[in-house]
C-alpha cells in the first residue's frame, strides 16, 4: 500500500439530513452531549463556531486512550459537506496529512445518508492505514449522533 490514500464509507441515518449538516457546519459544541463516550470537549480556538477557517480543538477517546485533533474546517454548502483539516494532534504522529469530509444527502423528507470521506498521507510505509481506528471511530460518531439527534432535535 502507498503513502497517500483515500477511505469512503456510508452510513444511512434517521435523522433530517439538513439538522445533522448543521451539527458539522456550525454547531460541533453539541457534539459531546451527543457522543458522550468518544468526545469530549470542543473548543474554538480561532474563529467562531460558525466561520469557515475556524480552528477547534477536539479531544476525544479512541481505544482506551485521550486524544487530541486540532482542525481548520472547510464548508461546501452547496453539497452540504463538512471537510475538517489536520493542523495538530495525536493523528499527526501517523500522517503527514489527514482530513474528514462528512457530506450529508437527503432522503426524501426524513433522514439521508452520510458519506465519510477519509483522505491522508502517511509518514512511512509501515504506518497503519486509518481504516481500523479512525474510521471505526467517525462511523460510531455518527451513529451515536444519529441514535440521539431524533430525540434532541431542540438542541438545533
Amino acid at each position: 500500500m502507498g503513502l497517500t490514500g483515500k477511505l469512503e464509507k456510508d452510513i444511512e441515518i434517521k435523522t433530517p439530513a439538513d439538522k445533522f449538516y448543521n451539527i458539522f457546519k456550525s454547531q460541533c459544541h453539541h457534539i459531546p452531549n451527543l457522543a458522550t463516550d468518544k468526545i469530549h470537549t470542543i473548543d474554538v480556538h480561532e474563529g467562531d463556531w460558525e466561520t469557515p477557517g475556524s480552528v477547534k480543538l477536539w479531544k476525544y477517546n479512541i481505544d482506551g486512550k485521550v486524544e487530541i485533533f486540532k482542525e481548520k474546517i472547510e464548508i461546501d454548502e452547496e453539497n452540504k459537506a463538512a471537510t475538517f483539516i489536520a493542523v495538530e494532534g495525536h493523528v499527526l504522529d501517523h500522517f503527514k496529512s489527514y482530513k474528514g469530509t462528512f457530506k450529508v444527502t437527503p432522503n426524501g423528507d426524513e433522514g439521508g445518508l452520510v458519506k465519510i470521506t477519509l483522505e491522508y498521507e502517511k509518514r512511512k510505509e509501515d504506518d497503519p492505514d486509518p481504516i481500523g481506528k479512525y474510521m471505526d471511530f467517525l462511523v460510531g460518531l455518527v451513529e451515536d449522533m444519529d441514535a440521539q439527534l431524533p430525540s434532541r432535535l431542540d438542541l438545533i
